[in-house]
């Protein structure tokens, strides 16, 4: 029964001991950072991780994130320099510097996220209202964002909050006019496409057409120096037939009447002569002084 009582004891201590604790120490990660009050009297502020000691039951602690944090925007619409509707979706990256400037003026993450997009749009219209449509989604965009990155620092340092960037995770033109911008392009495309087909037909016939004249001018000197070489080998074809018809003309008979045989006669011919025809005159014997030539020599 003693021993009950004593086990008994020993865990009131216990939970009375962890009371006791929870009331006198303050665990400080490394996440975050605590401010103390005083029934809502602001008493210090916490921002190195470990063991802190407080007040029981006079204290309190508010604890605060001391990461970065991102408040993501829901998307809106500006308009540009040049009148261009604009859809952007902001996002902010940002963290909380001081913690009782914060808290007195936001006091949770939810209200300074409220306070953020609300600075964000302002100075984000105020932004793209003084640049092209162009500009915004071309390559100015990053050097944009500084400029309102840098806008909204300023502001949020009133609530003790440090803004590190704000970007555009999308910049696009609103639906309902999506449709008609993109038949314009595709319309200025094909109008493009048509040129530069126009072009090319005309550069294509200009060098079929010069192609065609090169090629009947190679063909003509081509054909004038075939003619010029033909006549040229017919002119030394005639004075070599004369050089041998001089050197020995009965030689040169019987050499013209070897090729006439040559070209009528095939391997089965069969012609019908009289016994005396000149036809066959050197095969069939010594050609008499005066015999007629064969059918076919033209020479004299």
């Amino acid at each position: 029964m003693r021993a009950k009582i004593y086990l008994l004891g020993g865990l009131i201590l216990l939970i009375v001991a962890a009371v006791v604790s929870k009331q006198v120490f303050i665990i400080v990660g490394e996440s975050e950072q605590v401010i103390v009050t005083q029934f809502g009297e602001y008493i210090r502020t916490i921002q190195k991780p470990g063991l802190a000691f407080k007040t029981p039951f006079l204290h309190s602690s508010i604890r605060f994130d001391r990461r970065i944090l991102v408040s993501d925007a829901p998307e809106a619409e500006y308009l540009s320099q040049d009148k261009k509707r604009l859809v952007a979706d902001p996002i902010t990256r940002w963290r909380i510097a001081d913690p009782l400037k914060f808290f007195k003026t936001v006091r949770d993450e939810s209200g300074a996220r409220a306070r953020l997009d609300d600075l964000v749009f302002s100075e984000l219209r105020s932004e793209v209202a003084s640049h092209t449509f162009a500009t915004v989604i071309g390559t100015k965009r990053e050097a944009i964002m500084d400029n309102v990155a840098k806008s909204v620092r300023t502001k949020a340092g009133e609530f003790g909050i440090e803004v590190v960037d704000v970007r555009i995770k999308r910049a696009d033109l609103p639906k309902e006019v999506q449709q008609s911008v993109f038949a314009r392009m595709q319309a200025e495309r094909e109008r493009e496409a048509k040129r530069y087909r126009s072009e090319g037909e005309e550069e294509a016939n200009k060098l079929r057409s010069q192609t065609d004249k090169e090629r009947t001018i190679v063909l003509a000197e081509a054909e004038q120096d075939a003619q010029k070489l033909r006549g040229e080998g017919d002119a030394t074809a005639t004075r070599i037939y004369a050089e041998a018809y001089g050197k020995d003309p009965e030689f040169y008979r019987f050499v013209r009447s070897l090729q006439s045989y040559e070209l009528f006669l095939g391997k089965r011919s069969t012609l019908l002569l009289s016994a005396d025809s000149p036809l066959f005159n050197y095969l069939g014997g010594p050609r008499p002084q005066g015999a007629k030539l064969p059918v076919g020599d033209k020479t004299k």
